[in-house]
């Protein structure tokens, strides 16, 4: 990958090497060079998503995995592991198959994370759909893609969902759940919602989770054969601003190493809990938060379906987390939310910055008044899975 020279600022690219280190040795571009090498003696594993998970269980069954804060629901990783397997097994029973594209549209919530793996699990290819897209946008990327089954919650915050999904497939009204032909979307087979209520022809999250049985769970252990960490296993969507979004196919062994490498950048180790408001339909939260947490058997705390500082700041003391990720603004919002406040955040100590410039006195008052002595940051793109750079915590 090459990056222009003046991309790298002497202030970046000083907080991208040790003290006292040699800079030729690290890469870093000297005397108008342009492009930057970075550090090849780390091991890649080959392995894919469902093989780095059973690892985890294995290791860390009973810890938490993941907390709701604002639903209350507490996973371990053997609870996890369960719920994984009944989805994946469900959604075997409608029909859908290593290769087959499945959307989500959702802010953060359990079900995000669970389809997330049980996709995985079949090594059907998970599609991130933005919980902003109007119906043109999911329109197009449903398409795009050709998405056999999509989940979605019923609404989030102004977006009614439900009634979007009707208006481009009127022909639910009138559909078996499963069986939808839709004009406008010729591929889509399944509508899952993730409520009580599903409104005609669409599954409850629930129903899905049920339909598996012993043939679907035999099925399971056969697929585990057929899956290549080289198989395609996400598609995300970039943001399009010169014109329709594109999506980006990423691999097991794309996600899964940097997900690795970003997490073994800030230290997290299995005793750490890691806050993550970002949203999951983005590469920060699903691959390097996820991911990242499960790659080193930490818990997971979603403080919200989205960001929202004081619900954020009250996770980070409530649950005392050790590492917190989030954008400039984010941080600059909870730096904002502490004035007056009385919060023991003693506990934390690393995270991530990203997705925008970040200033020298947000880093500095980060790390003084919310305890983050190692915060990193880093740079990257949807089709990188997604850091190419990041800072180190020396």
């Amino acid at each position: 990958m090459s990056v222009p020279n003046e991309s790298l600022s002497d202030q970046g690219r000083a907080a991208c090497q040790p003290s006292g280190s040699d800079p030729s040795a690290l890469g870093v571009p000297l005397g108008g060079q342009s492009h930057v090498r970075g550090e090849t003696t780390a091991d890649l594993e080959h392995v894919t998503i469902p093989r780095m998970f059973r690892r985890a269980v294995s290791r860390h069954g009973p810890k938490d995995a993941l907390v709701f804060c604002e639903t209350g629901e507490r996973k371990s990783y053997h609870d996890f592991d369960r719920d994984i397997d009944a989805l994946a097994s469900g959604l075997l029973a409608l029909g859908l198959q290593k290769g087959d594209r499945v959307g989500i549209w959702s802010p953060n919530r359990y079900e995000w994370v669970l389809i997330q793996f049980a996709t995985a699990r079949i090594g059907a290819i998970l599609v991130n759909v933005n919980p902003a897209y109007r119906i043109g946008e999911l329109e197009f990327a449903l398409n795009k893609v050709g998405c056999k089954a999509l989940v979605l919650a019923p609404s989030f915050k102004s977006s009614d969902y439900l009634s979007m999904i009707m208006e481009l497939a009127p022909e639910l009204e009138s559909c078996e759940p499963g069986q939808l032909n839709a004009a406008r979307l010729p591929a889509l087979g399944s509508v899952i919602v993730t409520g009580a209520d599903p409104g005609p022809g669409a599954f409850t999250f629930d129903e899905v989770r049920d339909l598996g049985g012993p043939a679907q769970q035999r099925r399971l252990h056969a697929i585990d054969d057929s899956l290549s960490p080289d198989d395609a296993i996400n598609i995300q969507f970039t943001s399009g601003t010169t014109g329709a979004p594109k999506g980006a196919t990423l691999s097991h062994h794309n996600i899964v190493n940097n997900a690795r490498f970003v997490t073994d950048r800030i230290r997290l180790t299995e005793a750490d809990r890691l806050c993550i408001p970002v949203p999951l339909y983005h590469c920060f939260g699903m691959v390097m938060g996820v991911l990242g947490a499960v790659s080193k058997g930490a818990a997971m705390v979603f403080p919200g379906e989205a960001f929202e500082p004081r619900a954020t700041l009250q996770a980070l003391s409530g649950e005392r987390c050790t590492a917190v990720y989030g954008v400039p603004t984010m941080f600059v919002s909870m730096l904002q939310e502490l004035e007056g406040e009385s919060l023991d955040l003693e506990s934390l100590r690393t995270g991530i910055m990203a997705g925008a410039p970040c200033p020298m006195e947000v880093m500095e008052q980060i790390s003084t008044r919310m305890n983050l002595r190692e915060v990193t940051i880093c740079y990257g793109m949807t089709e990188t899975s997604p850091v190419s750079f990041q800072s180190l915590v020396d």
